[in-house]
């Protein structure tokens, strides 16, 4: 189908008066990028639809025209997936705002794809409910993004990644058709379970407009402990100990190399609950009923595993503010941009044992290319998810291609994933191939060709379109 760029914007501006559909010098900054740290691109357009129906029709027409459209939601994406492309039509999600229902009896809720995570959290707490999803980003990502890239963040060890809190999702396809299927059901088994092939594909098989999450009950009681170790076989033991005496309490488990802890106390100045220095760090949080109960339970678990030599030492919470206190620590890492200037950062997903010799190889190779190469180590243990910022010190702008291809090449090396939590995107589509094998990338293409034979919606992420497309 040719490019119609010009009719495009014409029958565009029909259904999208004002500023609901932006053009040339009037499209914002914030959508010329995400937070890849890829250069700006300006799109032909952007439409901000205000419903799913807009989004269905914005989408028809830019079928008919053959143009490519990119879906983008907060623009938090690290991958490159909502990262504009030249010629393309942004849909934005922004206006797609608003919790529709709250149910308590099937503990659901219904919201807009571009409800902030953060209002999502606020809402279920003030109804008496939790939700499990979150992440450094969540006052300011979409929860339409959020399912596009199937998030992990901080609680996957016990609840699960977003996919787990999904129960009905509408859509529009790359055609324009919307399709509802907003289940709020935990047992469905009624044919295919269709919304599985849209969490996670990055909007490249469709754009999501509206979800049913499934709450969870609100925690009676969190407790949480800050701990230094002495050898990272210490930190498989204390896992193993936490999920067999702590149980569904256990809520997450975060390691932190001392690379990473000189950095946030040192650099970014988070002040540091322990005294001394020690191996490595880990901050783990269970989530009980009952303070009365789950309190003392949680104390006495700690003190085990003090008399056991796992735990040099530890700041154990006595409060919701120490909670809050030692995730600052964690969290410190959103500092990063600020103290440490232009970097790369990386996701990746490794069999939980081999983890330390990882980051000691990858650290060794990275110096080895590079001597003043920096290289930090920290994630989500528990699950299996390690996060990396490296940058070369000698240049003023880190060579990304060169970090990405040894770090991607030792994640290949020990049998992990260069994807745990963010996506493929466009930074991490030359790698995929590490991680999946070629029978699973043909089928991959095979459904993209099914449901965008014309590879018009976003088109060059994840994988290409059928057509060649990529257009970046």
């Amino acid at each position: 189908m040719p490019l119609d760029t010009a009719s495009c914007l014409a029958d565009l501006a029909v259904v999208f008066p004002g500023a609901a559909l932006l053009s040339g010098a009037d499209v914002p900054a914030r959508n010329l990028h995400d937070t890849s740290f890829l250069p700006d691109v300006s799109p032909l357009a952007v439409v901000r639809p205000g419903s799913a129906e807009e989004v269905a029709e914005a989408v028809r027409i830019c079928a008919r025209h053959g143009v490519p459209m990119v879906p983008q939601g907060g623009l938090t994406g690290l991958a490159g997936g909502a990262h504009p492309i030249n010629g393309a039509v942004c849909i934005s999600l922004e206006r797609m705002n608003g919790i529709e229902e709250i149910d308590p009896a099937a503990c659901t809720m219904t919201v807009r794809a571009g409800t902030p995570l953060e209002v999502i959290q606020k809402a279920a707490d003030e109804a008496g409910f939790f939700i499990p999803l979150d992440l450094g980003a969540r006052g300011s990502c979409l929860i339409g993004g959020n399912i596009g890239t199937n998030a992990g963040g901080n609680r996957v060890i016990r609840y699960g990644m977003t996919r787990e809190m999904i129960l009905g999702l509408e859509y529009v396809l790359p055609d324009g058709t919307l399709v509802s299927g907003l289940n709020k059901m935990i047992k469905n088994n009624a044919g295919f379970d269709l919304k599985q092939l849209f969490i996670g594909s990055e909007g490249t098989l469709g754009i999501v407009t509206r979800a049913v999450l499934r709450m969870h009950p609100k925690p009676g009681c969190v407790n949480a402990a800050l701990c230094g170790l002495g050898s990272y076989d210490d930190v498989l033991r204390l896992l193993a100990e936490a999920r067999r005496g702590l149980g569904p309490m256990l809520s997450a488990f975060e390691v932190m190399w001392p690379d990473y802890w000189a950095l946030v106390t040192e650099t970014v100045g988070t002040r540091s609950p322990l005294a001394g220095r020690h191996r490595i760090y880990v901050l783990l949080e269970a989530q009980g009923l009952d303070e009365a109960i789950d309190g003392p339970r949680f104390m006495a678990w700690m003190e085990n595993a003090f008399e056991a030599g796992i735990v040099e030492d530890a700041a154990i919470s006595q409060s919701l503010s120490d909670v809050k206190a030692f995730w600052g620590v964690r969290d410190a890492c959103a500092e990063f941009q600020t103290v440490l200037g232009p970097h790369c950062a990386y996701d990746i997903g490794l069999p939980v044992a081999k983890m330390d010799d990882f980051a000691d190889a990858c650290r060794a190779r990275l110096v080895a290319d590079m001597p003043e190469a920096l290289s930090v180590y920290y994630g989500h243990i528990g699950d299996g998810n390690l996060h990396i910022v490296a940058l070369d010190r000698a240049q003023a702008e880190p060579p990304m291609a060169r970090i990405s291809g040894i770090i991607y090449d030792t994640v290949r090396d020990f049998g992990g994933t260069v994807s745990a939590e963010h996506g493929i995107g466009l930074l991490k589509k030359p790698y995929l191939s590490y991680t999946r094998s070629a029978e699973e990338l043909a089928l991959m293409a095979r459904i993209k060709a099914a449901l965008d034979p014309a590879g018009l919606l976003n088109p060059g992420k994840v994988i290409d379109a059928p057509n060649g497309k990529t257009d970046t």
